[in-house]
């Protein structure tokens, strides 16, 4: 299976999943940022979020304007974001909190929204 392939199938259902979580729990996220004031959580978090975000790299840095961009995005995202939280945790939970409390209806219907179109580009729902 094509690595494009088989990280669209993850990222796509890793977050529909996140999102209908959060949709169904939403205390779920302030316990996540409770969480992340505990350091020990807050380097389990951002050792995860490096390693993801360095493996999705390796397998798969593909900078053309497609569909397949935005699998290289997240994992772009994963690593910067693992990195700042074990650099920066105190800027950085800040931040996300920051960004969580303003956007949070936003930033949750479009990874939804992410999630459907990897979803679709792989088993081919709606043709585009």
């Amino acid at each position: 299976m094509d690595n494009s392939i088989f990280l669209a199938k993850f990222w796509g259902w890793y977050l529909i999943i996140f999102f209908l979580i959060l949709s169904f729990n939403p205390k779920r996220i302030k316990q996540i940022f409770a969480d992340l004031k505990d350091e020990k959580f807050l380097i389990i978090s951002s050792l995860i979020a490096i390693i993801i975000g360095l493996i999705n790299i390796l397998f798969h840095n593909i900078w053309e304007p497609n569909w397949k961009f935005i699998i290289t995005l997240i994992g772009w995202i994963s690593l910067y974001i693992g990195l700042s939280l074990f650099i920066f945790p105190k800027k950085t939970v800040a931040l996300l909190e920051f960004i969580n409390i303003k956007l949070v209806q936003i930033i949750y219907m479009l990874l939804f929204f992410i999630g459907l179109f990897l979803l679709n580009i792989v088993y081919g729902i709606v043709p585009i």
